[in-house]
């Protein structure tokens, strides 16, 4: 067939199939190859967390050929991450994946990308599922926080004052976390005392948990438990180390073992939880792949690493099963 005639035929073909209804043409146009795809991922902030999410990303291009690679703006300011989604869709990368510090002020940032026919995906940010091609979460968020509850009961032995803290009242995923630890507790621990039905917000930053741990040692001294929905557990065990009050008042906190462990092992953090943010990074490439390629993610897809081998799609919320648990005495098994 002449370039002439496949050029016409080529056309010809693009109109039945959008005139049919079927959207797109199966083999009309040529595959990109791995290194022509370019996948971002705007993380939160600089910090290890962040950190070993990119190396998962930069595993998943190693892998793929694809050209995978992550933003990460300077602040922690929504402002700065819609910014990087506008200059992404500027560039026309394939899909922007992104991990909100405020959900809901980048929908209209993301509604741009996917006007433009950039697929979006989110993490931790179930509560604009609807606004975006895919939200991926490490696993449902009511379970997460119902564990929290959970180990800090058992580490109080179910009676005193407690509170939580999140890194900021707009970060869906640990608002949801704090929502489902007081309610369990509530149901299942009326020896429990909440101090603030508001969480307590550390920025996710060490220094301003340590610091909101010691105005709070001043404001309750019958203060018995502490959980972290931040990263910065650590902080707050600084701070009760610090105090000579280790072990004291109990903590429980989302914990990465680079960041907890000597805390976990000197007994001033009593039980840490989290997922693997390396995975994560790989699994939000992989998704992200998959939509580049037209391809859809429905029950049992595989995205080729640990908890996120078989989904559970609710909607546009694909969840994995990632979450570990951390103690003094498993800490050492992990090495990130």
């Amino acid at each position: 067939m002449s370039k002439k005639i496949m050029r016409v035929f080529t056309t010809f073909t693009a109109a039945f199939c959008l005139t049919a209804g079927l959207g797109c043409l199966a083999g009309a146009a040529e595959e990109k190859a791995p290194e022509d795809i370019r996948i971002a991922l705007i993380v939160q902030q600089s910090d290890p967390w962040y950190d070993d999410m990119e190396l998962g990303v930069k595993q998943f291009k190693e892998d793929t050929g694809v050209d995978a690679f992550v933003l990460t703006p300077e602040s922690s300011d929504p402002a700065l991450q819609n910014a990087l989604v506008e200059e992404l869709t500027a560039q026309k990368v394939d899909v922007i994946c992104v991990n909100p510090n405020d959900p809901m002020s980048l929908t209209s940032s993301i509604q741009k990308a996917r006007d433009a026919g950039i697929p979006v995906i989110t993490h931790e940010s179930p509560d604009i599922a609807d606004q975006v091609d895919l939200d991926l979460e490490a696993f449902q968020d009511e379970a997460f926080g119902q564990l929290y509850g959970e180990s800090l009961a058992k580490a109080m032995d179910g009676k005193g004052q407690y509170c939580g803290f999140v890194a900021s009242l707009t970060m869906t995923s640990h608002m949801n976390w704090y929502k489902a630890a007081i309610e369990y507790i509530s149901e299942n621990y009326p020896e429990m005392e909440l101090i603030s039905e508001e969480p307590f917000v550390d920025e996710n930053d060490f220094q301003v948990a340590y610091d909101k741990t010691l105005e709070l040692l001043k404001s309750y001294p019958d203060l018995k438990g502490v959980f972290d929905c931040s990263i910065h557990g650590a902080g707050i065990s600084q701070a009760l180390i610090d105090k000579e009050m280790s072990g004291e008042i109990k903590v429980v906190s989302l914990a990465q073992p680079s960041m907890s462990a000597e805390y976990l092992k000197n007994g001033s953090m009593q039980f840490g939880q989290g997922w693997r943010p390396y995975d994560t990074g790989y699994a939000l490439m992989a998704a992200g792949l998959k939509l580049a390629k037209g391809e859809t993610i429905e029950n049992g897809t595989d995205l080729g690493i640990t908890g996120y081998d078989n989904l559970t799609l609710q909607g546009h919320l694909a969840f994995g099963d990632a979450s570990i648990e951390f103690t003094a005495e498993n800490i050492d098994d992990y090495d990130y």
